[in-house]
């Protein structure tokens, strides 16, 4: 098992997040809880996993919101030169429900491999990212 840098408390912080999905068909995902929402966009798609990424705060340091916008427009040029169906973070928010920081503006995207949004969450500094299978649990994988 993978042994992460990132201490204890931000690491249940990560486990206890909204990731928030927004749009036509709102949902929230809960890290280690199935979700029937997503398991019908799965179906919708025709795809068998997801992930939940931002390129918000890299290695966990606050960033002023301006830069945050700015990497995640860079992320979403990213994204859409893999021609990968996704929720943009415009529409999603991963936020802890008691934390009075601002959430981090997010994506979905839909059938990126588990091993794709590794190396994709690596490549934005992140810290951990949140990816599910063909079962609808979203797991935390940590990436540090």
């Amino acid at each position: 098992m993978f042994e992460s840098i990132i201490g204890s408390g931000l690491v249940q912080a990560y486990r206890e997040t909204e990731y928030r999905v927004h749009g036509d068909e709102a949902f929230t995902l809960k890290v280690g809880q199935a979700s029937p929402a997503l398991a019908a966009a799965h179906k919708r798609y025709g795809v068998d996993c997801s992930a939940y990424i931002t390129a918000w705060n890299p290695l966990g340091e606050d960033h002023e919101i301006a830069v945050n916008t700015q990497r995640n427009a860079e992320l979403a040029a990213e994204l859409a030169q893999l021609s990968l169906a996704s929720i943009e973070g415009i529409e999603g928010i991963g936020q802890h429900p008691t934390s009075q920081q601002p959430g981090e503006a997010s994506f979905l995207i839909f059938g990126m491999t588990l091993e794709e949004v590794q190396a994709l969450g690596e490549s934005w500094e992140q810290n951990a990212i949140v990816w599910t299978g063909a079962n609808a649990v979203p797991q935390l994988i940590m990436l540090r």
